[in-house]
């Protein structure tokens, strides 16, 4: 049977989705989780930014791994793939060098936390990352370091984990945040996949 699976991004959420969202068969939330409550609990895989100091704050003491949305989570996604990352660290060295550490890969972090509390890793392949710039290109994207780990997550899903019949759905994307992120482009990327019917909204953006 075809499976509902909701990506839920950090942005706001409106009233009236966390039931739709709990009810789907695979729920995808990010790092902190910050959309769980008004965005439902429901999380089967949180998808973390491995790289950096999100993933510092996360894997440092106990907050984020005894949070009620990760000790649910079956699966942690680490969404920072070590080989592209450590490519770009020459030359953000140049261009921002405010990001020092930016391309500070804490995968094998992860991967012991995954392994001493009983669940599966998985690291989003250099393909997608790769692929997702090339998409990117085409849509004159303004200057930018990396997609969003929501993006790559998008993009992973539709690729590698969605069956064809599948429903995916999106809610808390709002396409916006980060400066160095091509939010823009990746709207209209989102979007083109929209109206091909791979992807829906649970609700509509302002």
């Amino acid at each position: 049977m075809p499976c509902r699976i909701v990506i839920v991004g950090n942005g706001a959420i409106p009233e009236g989705v966390a039931e739709t969202i709990d009810s789907a068969d695979l729920v995808i939330r990010f790092n902190g989780c910050r959309s769980a409550g008004r965005g439902g609990w429901k999380t089967d895989i949180v998808a973390a930014c491995n790289t950096g100091r999100p993933a510092l704050d996360m894997l440092a003491g106990g907050r984020w791994k005894a949070s009620r949305t990760v000790r649910q989570a079956k699966e942690i996604w680490c969404v920072r793939t070590a080989s592209v990352f450590a490519a770009m660290r020459g030359p953000l060295v140049e261009s921002h060098p405010d990001l020092d550490d930016f391309c500070d890969d804490y995968t094998a972090g992860f991967e012991t936390f995954a392994r001493v509390t009983g669940r599966s890793l998985r690291v989003i392949p250099e393909a997608v990352h790769h692929a997702v710039d090339a998409e990117l290109a085409a849509l004159d994207p303004s200057p930018y370091v990396v997609p969003s780990s929501g993006l790559i997550v998008i993009a992973h899903v539709l690729a590698n984990i969605a069956a064809a019949d599948d429903r995916v759905s999106l809610a808390g994307f709002g396409h916006e945040g980060w400066q160095w992120h091509p939010f823009a482009a990746e709207r209209r990327w989102t979007e083109a996949r929209i109206a091909s019917g791979r992807l829906d909204r649970l609700h509509a953006l302002r």
